[in-house]
């Protein structure tokens, strides 16, 4: 007998209704998709760093960044977790923010990211920049009106007091007599190390007073100034040993001349130092030697620039190493500066050494009118000056960094005929060619004007003594 069809019936709506019922449960089973975050808001100074939030979820999450400023670790998971949150450092004078998006199913939570504007942090005796006085005309342009140059030699470096290596105190009938004869600028050498506290490397003031006193002298002719630290006993040594401890006089008593002489305007400049090298040791540098010299300059230039007004625009002029051209073209690193523009470098000369400096040489013939072969040096001649200034040119000048030729000259040698007029062709010769590549002369006067000196003008009454050698120098302007 056969079965009835309605039993296949309702055995096939049994399935769809337990598939049904089976379908219901696995959806009553499903939890929704939970995300909270323990914070939605995150604010970090201008030095940045890492803050932390607490993310909760039932369900995997992502979430990414948009600024190259920011990182998220973990940036991705499933479930809970720990959000590491990385600011870099802000350099800017602008605050920066931006808005991070975490994302888990259809949820979307936010974190909003705000950090600080860079905010300078200066010293008590700063004030802001003042560009008043200060000419908007480039480095290279002020070097230029500052023409031809004049080194008040041992008189304020003279260790022991401004007569103690045998020059009268300087007056303004000499200065005078400088802007007469025809210079238009005045490096005066200085040494510091007057201290009313020794411990502090604080400078006595009536000294600072007389230094300001001659600086006025030079300013009053309308000439250009510098003043610099010179050798002063020779506590510069550019060694790893030293250096932490020089670090901290030469910007102690730099930050001390700037703010003495702040308010000047930028027919003074600064010089950080005067020939740094090991003592005794002429060769060739090490880059230890070097590495700190350049960190000297850099000190000089940021003790300069805190003191603010004025002096943030003022030229500043730093030295490569012993003020030597190969030194100062293969290892100088010029500073960090904030103020673009403002910095100039110094090299000096007195190639060949056997005819400029030395006393006990028979070398008293240079140029193209010597006429004895062993009264000549092998070496530093015309052509080696040309190739030592071009090296200079190229190397900054062409770069818009401009040079001063700080020191030059040859020392006289009366035991030998005809010496003077060698010695006036040597300085004829170099300062056209300073001037014709581009570089600042400074001819070195140290007061004597004897035997084995090299002083142009009679320091106690302002008499030029030696009118032929002056008159050479000014031969470059024209």
């Amino acid at each position: 007998m056969k079965k009835p069809h309605h039993s296949i019936s309702h055995f096939l709506l049994a399935l769809l209704l337990f598939g049904t019922l089976s379908a219901c449960s696995d959806q009553a089973d499903q939890k929704p998709v939970e995300l909270t975050l323990s914070s939605s808001q995150l604010d970090y100074d201008a030095d940045g760093g890492s803050k932390e939030i607490a993310l909760t979820s039932n369900s995997p999450w992502e979430a990414q960044t948009t600024v190259n400023w920011l990182s998220l670790q973990p940036s991705s998971g499933d479930g809970n977790a720990m959000l590491t949150f990385t600011s870099t450092n802000n350099a800017e004078t602008s605050p920066r923010s931006t808005t991070l998006e975490i994302k888990a199913g259809s949820i979307t939570k936010s974190v909003s990211i705000y950090q600080a504007a860079y905010e300078p942090k200066f010293p008590d005796n700063y004030i802001p920049a003042d560009a008043s006085q200060m000419r908007d005309i480039s480095s290279l342009e002020l070097a230029q009106e500052m023409g031809l140059g004049w080194n008040l030699g041992n008189s304020l470096e003279a260790i022991g007091g401004e007569t103690a290596w045998g020059n009268p105190l300087v007056t303004k009938s000499l200065i005078d007599a400088v802007k007469a004869a025809g210079f238009e600028a005045v490096r005066i050498p200085v040494a510091w190390s007057k201290f009313s506290d020794e411990a502090n490397y604080t400078i006595d003031e009536t000294w600072m007073n007389r230094v300001e006193e001659v600086v006025n002298y030079v300013l009053d002719n309308e000439l250009y100034a510098i003043i610099n630290i010179h050798w002063d006993g020779g506590w510069m040594q550019p060694t790893y040993a030293q250096q932490d401890q020089v670090n901290e006089r030469l910007s102690a008593m730099w930050i001390q001349i700037a703010l003495h002489f702040r308010n000047y305007d930028d027919h003074l400049l600064f010089a950080g130092s005067n020939e740094v090298l090991v003592e005794g040791e002429y060769g060739t540098p090490s880059p230890e030697n070097y590495m700190v010299q350049n960190g000297f300059n850099q000190t000089f230039v940021d003790a300069v620039r805190s003191t603010g007004g004025r002096n943030t625009y003022r030229n500043l002029v730093v030295q490569g190493y012993n003020t030597n051209i190969d030194h100062t073209v293969n290892f100088l690193e010029i500073p960090e500066d904030n103020t673009t523009d403002r910095l100039m470098v110094e090299v000096h000369y007195y190639d060949p050494y056997e005819f400029a400096l030395d006393e006990n040489s028979m070398i008293s013939q240079w140029g193209p009118n010597a006429t004895d072969p062993s009264l000549t040096a092998s070496w530093g001649n015309e052509a080696h000056a040309d190739s030592q200034f071009l090296k200079m040119k190229t190397k900054f000048i062409d770069q818009g960094i401009p040079v001063i030729l700080g020191e030059y000259g040859a020392i006289t040698k009366m035991d030998f005929k005809d010496h003077e007029k060698y010695r006036e062709d040597y300085i004829q010769y170099l300062t056209q060619s300073m001037v014709n590549h581009g570089l600042v002369p400074f001819y070195w006067d140290n007061g004597f004007t004897g035997n084995h000196g090299f002083g142009l003008f009679n320091r106690a009454t302002g008499e030029t003594i030696y009118e032929e050698l002056v008159q050479n120098i000014m031969l470059a302007k024209k």
